[in-house]
């Protein structure tokens, strides 16, 4: 009889800590158990509904309606919140060095390294930027003779061109196309010279093809991001979830790359090129990132090398022409791809969306076009016959360019309203004594997945009224209250914040304000088609068309 009972003791047992594991804990004992859930499911079925909505493509819509449901801190998964706030929150997170997620390397690491951006701690990260935070400060971009000497070559042999024939022909062109191949040509030639850079402004047969490496990834980034073991484990079941032409585009795409980083090289070791060279060849980011990561490993090999497994998105391949237990190359290579793509991808879609939003008022037009014409000289285009772009043609200084207020508020509200990266920022929060505190909300411990997004920071409407309206005299002191001023640059949050904030903004902000100031001197621009240009929910966003059609009239 005993016996028989056994069976019924054991069942028993084992549904008793089933209901303790999978239901009485997570209700009544999770250390999380005290924050609002975006979700039903989520005290019971963990991360099952966050992981579909990222799926899905949803992410930043439903951790929005969360939000504005629940508050500044919102539970997302089993272990992860989502929050929304300054002080407790982007504060606390990420001007207190909150080491970075998994995430980060899963999605962003190349050439089987993980470069700056992607590595997961502060120290081999900070080792890394004190190597090249010069030449991306904004006093030194100003006046630097490369940039000088690089906006000059751009504007007068390809992008003013271009665009005056665009407007001579009437015919509408794909912005959204052209402002990835004008960024992706500032970018390279920053990093690698001119000489060594793109030229995609002008070939637009090498321009399809490597943006379209580019983005055709993006459909199957989610694996990377958020469940890195799914594609080995599919692979091996003999199924392709994530199919074989992405590795072959990460394989094109560190090629292509590669290639530039040896350009740069090659310019380089010759002495006699340097000296007899225009300033603008010379390869900034790539010579200075060299030479300050090779300095660091000669002090320590280990010296900005990141530390942890993690599974990354590709592999070193033989072409690097290095030796398995040499890194630095990689590391090196994948700095620079990472730069280029960020940095390229970034501009292209803010100015597609702030000249989707200015092509909607032609009055908005107007007034920038009066204010952008008082510059010193103006920019001013086609050129009289018969001068020569190399001598009369000139531009203002950087400087004077970033001071006008109007060209400034609309950068700021484009930026605001179309961030180009509105995602999760993932961050992991400490063991403390005692737990953390984020919004109002104590006793958080070590080890969860913690996050703030610019799309959700961007539209709070105490901070920002209207949200969803774009309104750039909202960044006006004539318009809006020092206290108010102050108050939305705090909740700006484009670039990030803390000692991981974008490295490039103020090179990219530099590129957008002259490439506006530049069209609205000459040109006005109308919407031909914007079908498709609602944003993707995603990290980096871009139009649903991946398209936006306007055309050019001179003026």
């Amino acid at each position: 009889m005993a016996f028989s009972t056994f069976p019924l003791l054991a069942f028993g047992s084992l549904a008793v800590l089933c209901l303790y594991r999978f239901i009485i804990h997570p209700l009544l004992f999770h250390p999380l158990k005290h924050i609002p859930s975006a979700h039903w499911s989520i005290p019971i079925f963990g991360d099952l509904w966050i992981t579909y909505q990222r799926y899905m493509e949803r992410n930043n819509a439903v951790t929005y309606t969360a939000h504005l449901k629940h508050g500044a801190v919102v539970r997302m998964g089993a272990n992860e919140l989502s929050v929304n706030c300054v002080e407790n929150g982007i504060k606390t997170i990420y001007a207190g060095g909150w080491e970075k997620h998994a995430w980060y390397p899963q999605r962003f690491g190349s050439y089987g390294v993980m470069n700056m951006f992607s590595t997961i701690h502060h120290g081999p990260h900070s080792q890394k930027k004190r190597t090249m935070a010069n030449v991306y400060s904004k006093t030194y971009i100003a006046s630097s003779p490369q940039v000088a000497a690089n906006s000059h070559a751009l504007f007068s042999t390809r992008v003013l061109p271009l665009l005056q024939e665009l407007s001579e022909s009437g015919e509408p062109t794909d912005v959204h196309d052209l402002h990835n191949a004008i960024a992706m040509d500032f970018m390279s030639a920053y990093q690698f010279g001119l000489s060594a850079g793109t030229n995609f402004t002008q070939d637009l047969a090498q321009r399809r093809h490597i943006l379209h490496q580019y983005h055709c990834r993006r459909d199957y980034e989610f694996f990377s991001a958020e469940a890195p073991w799914l594609k080995k484990l599919t692979r091996r079941l003999g199924l392709q979830v994530v199919p074989y032409f992405v590795d072959q585009a990460n394989v094109l795409l560190e090629d292509w790359n590669a290639g530039m980083c040896r350009a740069a090289d090659k310019y380089l070791s010759d002495s006699e090129n340097i000296a007899l060279a225009n300033p603008g060849d010379d390869p900034v980011v790539y010579k200075q990132f060299k030479a300050g990561i090779t300095k660091l490993r000669e002090k320590d090999p280990n010296a900005g090398k990141a530390v942890g497994e993690v599974t990354l998105p590709t592999t070193r391949h033989e072409n690097l022409h290095t030796n398995d237990s040499d890194t630095t190359t990689a590391e090196i290579y994948s700095e620079m791809l990472d730069q280029i793509g960020a940095g390229h991808e970034t501009s292209a879609i803010a100015l597609t969306y702030l000249t989707w939003e200015m092509s909607k008022s032609p009055s908005l037009q107007d007034q920038l076009r009066q204010e952008v014409l008082g510059l010193t000289p103006p920019i001013k285009w086609p050129l009289p016959s018969g001068t020569d772009p190399a001598k009369d043609f000139n531009l203002p200084d950087p400087k004077q360019i970033d001071a006008l207020p109007l060209l400034h508020a609309i950068v700021m509200e484009t930026l605001r309203l179309h961030a180009p990266i509105p995602g999760i920022e993932p961050r992991i929060s400490p063991q403390v004594p005692g737990g953390n505190t984020l919004g109002e909300y104590n006793n958080i411990p070590g080890g969860v997945r913690v996050s703030a997004m610019p799309y959700t920071l961007h539209r709070n409407p105490v901070v920002f009224p209207n949200p969803e309206t774009f309104l750039p005299t909202r960044w006006l002191p004539s318009h809006t209250s020092e206290e108010q001023l102050r108050e939305m640059h705090r909740w700006f949050w484009a670039f990030g914040s803390g000692g991981r904030m974008c490295i490039g903004s103020h090179l990219a902000t530099q590129e957008i304000k002259l490439l506006v100031a530049s069209v609205y001197s000459n040109w006005r621009t109308e919407i031909v088609d914007d079908e498709g240009i609602e944003e993707v929910d995603a990290y980096t966003t871009k139009p649903r068309r991946n398209r936006l059609d306007l055309r050019f009239t001179h003026v």
